[in-house]
């Protein structure tokens, strides 16, 4: 992915070093519209003297500004609070660190994600299983009913059985679609990479994508517990030592 220019200075702007950023949202998942925004996720580094007195610095940042007519919405964790999220089945934030459109990395950007493949459980199934509900209840409830959040329901619950197949995370609906040949897939996706970010299924077969819906929740539960992945995170120990290292580099460095 180019990595469109109007985005480059909002990394030099950060007010703390980034310990990585990535593109997230439409552009990850494989069917950005047009006119979708750019999503941008990271986690950045706060200096000692933040953490250690009576006023704890900025924990998460977060930007929303349009550039060149481009809408960024940039979110950053300081890393405490980001491998925190880690420890606790947070599917966001694995897809924010395993991203493939890396928009800015660090030699500990590739360390966290050997240690963060400990922190992925069985447990991460009900992530994508509460995420897939909230969408459908979204798509259902519309009318017109929006390609979006159907498009959103099917690749959360392919990212989730992906994931309790084989613990490797893969946020991008074509290259799921590859595995598992949803013949539906393609042309959702067409209309929504034609269209603009609010375009609609006119013709809805609500029934046929109910089915699939509930079709697909109970291969993710199948798949859960069939999973070879651990019930518990191992990596906390490795997690720590990790903060611990990026503290103190903040502190040498200040």
């Amino acid at each position: 992915m180019v990595i469109a220019q109007p985005l480059l200075p909002v990394i030099s702007e950060q007010p703390y070093p980034l310990l990585f950023a990535t593109i997230s949202g439409a552009h990850l998942y494989g069917f950005p519209s047009p006119d979708s925004d750019y999503d941008l996720r990271g986690s950045h580094i706060l200096p000692v003297s933040e953490v250690v007195g009576l006023d704890i610095g900025r924990e998460t940042i977060e930007v929303s500004e349009v550039r060149d007519k481009l809408e960024i919405d940039l979110v950053t964790h300081d890393v405490k609070k980001f491998f925190s999220l880690l420890l606790k089945k947070n599917g966001y934030v694995l897809e924010q660190l395993y991203s493939p459109l890396i928009f800015h990395t660090t030699p500990e950007h590739e360390e966290l994600k050997e240690i963060a493949k400990g922190c992925i459980t069985r447990h991460h199934s009900h992530h994508y299983l509460g995420f897939a509900n909230t969408q459908w209840r979204l798509f259902e409830k519309e009318n017109p009913h929006r390609v979006k959040p159907l498009l959103y329901v099917y690749r959360v619950l392919l990212t989730g059985i992906h994931l309790m197949r084989t613990g490797v995370i893969e946020a991008n609906l074509v290259h799921l679609n590859d595995i598992f040949k949803l013949p539906y897939i393609p042309d959702l996706i067409e209309r929504k990479l034609a269209g603009a970010e609010k375009s609609v299924l006119e013709d809805a077969d609500i029934a046929f994508y109910r089915g699939e819906f509930n079709r697909l929740c109970g291969e993710l539960e199948k798949a859960s517990q069939s999973s070879h992945l651990p019930e518990s995170p191992s990596s906390k120990d490795a997690l720590n030592d990790l903060l611990v290292r990026l503290r103190l580099a903040s502190f040498t460095n200040n």
